[in-house]
């Protein structure tokens, strides 16, 4: 079992891999990730469907803003304007880019071969890293580290990979959330299990160098006034969640051995109001 960090936390940055995510989600079939534990503990049904290709991941306008405001600020100006085509033609009669659902965009965008911002995502984009900026401690974390280092070990008795979004060697891990509203973050945080994709963050670093590092969160609001807010895990609240991954993935193995992947309503159940 990996100890816990001490005040003199230095993480070796050598053991995280460089690798794009269209390689890392490649793996997906041989190694488990925290987005596939979750899956299985909301629905067992559910895990087992992504796995056949019975539900596929669309692109949407949001995940493609958040995968976007993620290169910006994580990995810097240059990598984000190279990994995305940003902004669109401009329009020669007002001087201002054409909107993203005139033909002249549309065009742009096909011609284009990567991923596209219209004008107002950009500007949307930048407001959050501006946000981000602002605050002290978000950036004090990411100062100093190293953005999406990818870990692949076997926790559990299982192959598990894991792509973190930042680890500061003197810190720990570090991951970025959008928001709609800063106000409700930690109800939020509880609702998506973040503090089960954390855990299983730290644990499956943890095997690697045999410690438990400080794990953050970065909230930042992706509507006016663009607030951030830095959170650290408890560590009563790390063991807890990660106690719940590990028998989690006891019962994945479980219903690989068995096949048997319910949706978790099967019975009936009573309905009855006090």
């Amino acid at each position: 079992m990996p100890q816990t960090a001490n005040d003199n936390l230095v993480i070796d940055l050598g053991v995280l891999s460089a690798e794009p995510a269209h390689e890392y989600h490649a793996k997906a079939g041989e190694y488990l990730s925290s987005h596939q534990l979750l899956d299985f503990m909301a629905c067992p049904w559910l895990y087992r469907k992504k796995q056949l290709g019975l539900i596929e991941d669309h692109d949407s306008p949001a995940l493609l803003i958040g995968r976007a405001t993620h290169v910006r600020i994580l990995e810097g100006r240059d990598a984000y304007e190279t990994q995305f085509a940003i902004g669109g033609p401009i329009n020669p009669r007002t001087g201002k880019p054409f909107g993203s659902t005139t033909k002249a965009f549309a065009e742009w965008a096909e011609a284009q071969g990567r991923p596209v911002l219209s004008h107002d995502h950009v500007e949307l984009i930048e407001q959050m890293a501006s946000g981000v900026a602002m605050n002290d401690e978000a950036v004090d974390l990411l100062l100093y580290g190293r953005s999406e280092g990818v870990i692949r070990t076997t926790y559990c008795d299982t192959p598990c990979q894991a792509r973190f979004d930042w680890i500061h060697p003197h810190r720990g891990v570090v991951d970025l959330k959008t928001t709609a509203d800063l106000t409700w973050f930690e109800n939020d945080a509880k609702r998506r299990r973040y503090h089960n994709q954390m855990a299983f963050y730290q644990a499956v670093l943890g095997q690697v160098i045999d410690e438990l590092v400080p794990v953050y969160l970065i909230g930042i609001e992706k509507t006016e006034p663009f607030r951030c807010g830095v959170w650290r895990l408890g560590d009563n609240t790390l063991a807890i969640a990660r106690q719940e991954n590990e028998e989690a993935i006891r019962r994945l193995r479980r219903a690989w051995e068995i096949d048997a992947f319910p949706t978790g309503y099967e019975v009936i159940r009573i309905l009855d109001f006090p």
